[in-house]
This record gives C-alpha cells, structure tokens and sequence, in this order.
C-alpha cells in the first residue's frame, strides 16, 4: 500500500487517498490523471492495465486500485 501511497502522491499530494472513496466520481482525479496513473501503476507492477479495467469502480478508491493491482499480478 504504500508504494501505491507513494505514486498516487506523486500525481497529486493534496488528496487523501486513504479516506477518498470517491476520487474518480467526484472529479478529485481527471482524465490526465489516470493517464498518469495507469502508466505508472503497469511500469512499477509489471501489469497490463487494459481498456476493459478502465472503469471508475478500479479507480475510485485506494482498495479499489489496490484490489485491481492485485488481480492483474
């Protein structure tokens, strides 16, 4: 989880993702965003995240994101 922290600090430190459960419905985080995010999650994880996992129940959370990190392991 805190690799992840790390990362998601990394796009923006002015979020709390660890009480945020609802950062992509809300517009906490855009598209830009996840861009940024996807390519950083497949590079540090090794995994492939597809257009298929590009849904905003895989994003909306830190769980939710760690959940499809470790399904796509």
């Amino acid at each position: 989880m805190e690799e992840l922290l790390e990362i998601l600090n990394e796009i923006n430190s002015d979020i709390d993702y660890e009480n945020e459960t609802a950062l992509i419905d809300d517009g906490i985080l855009d598209s830009l965003d996840v861009v940024a995010l996807v390519s950083e999650l497949n590079d540090h994880y090794d995994i492939e995240i597809g257009l298929d996992d590009l849904i905003p129940e895989n994003f909306n959370s830190l769980e939710a994101m760690l959940a499809l990190i470790e399904k796509l392991k």
